[in-house]
């Protein structure tokens, strides 16, 4: 079992865009999805095969890139995210933050998507957000838009959130 949904929405994912100045019921509910899809909402928090960590299944090189390409270029928004991350830890091992982190992998998701610089489809539009997801964050082979909308239908739909 992963982490409880309406917590995840209501205590890291909710605040963390808030703190950002990011929030959008479609940006919450494409992160809600994105780590149902990517962890199973936490039940997996490292990926050998893609070396994804966290709740997102991001990998050090995506992690890195991000930060190198785009983050670089936003110094507001680089100093916002970093203030996420833990003091020390960040330094030591910045990738561990991913799956040690629940903000600060959030923060990072949500820059990878926003780095995009595409709209979002209709926070109802699940299989819209599934495509985007597809497109935007993990175009590798085996991702499949049925599997996301599955899990979102499995692990989040099935509690109905509220917004």
């Amino acid at each position: 079992m992963g982490i409880c949904p309406s917590e995840l929405q209501h205590l890291v994912i909710r605040p963390t865009l808030e703190y950002l100045g990011e929030y959008s019921l479609a940006a919450q509910t494409l992160l809600m999805a994105t780590a149902a899809m990517e962890s199973e909402l936490g039940f997996h928090l490292k990926n050998d095969q893609n070396q994804g960590l966290g709740v997102y299944q991001i990998s050090p090189r995506s992690h890195q890139y991000l930060w190198n390409q785009y983050l670089a270029k936003d110094p507001d928004m680089a100093s916002k995210v970093r203030g996420l991350a833990s003091q020390h830890e960040f330094l030591m091992s910045p990738h561990s933050e991913l799956a040690t982190n629940l903000r600060y992998a959030t923060a990072i998701a949500w820059m990878m998507y926003k780095r995009k610089g595409k709209t979002l489809p209709e926070a109802e539009d699940i299989a819209g957000m599934a495509k985007f997801w597809r497109r935007h964050f993990h175009s590798r082979p085996q991702a499949s838009v049925d599997t996301f909308m599955e899990r979102y239908q499995k692990l989040i739909n099935s509690g109905e959130l509220a917004a």
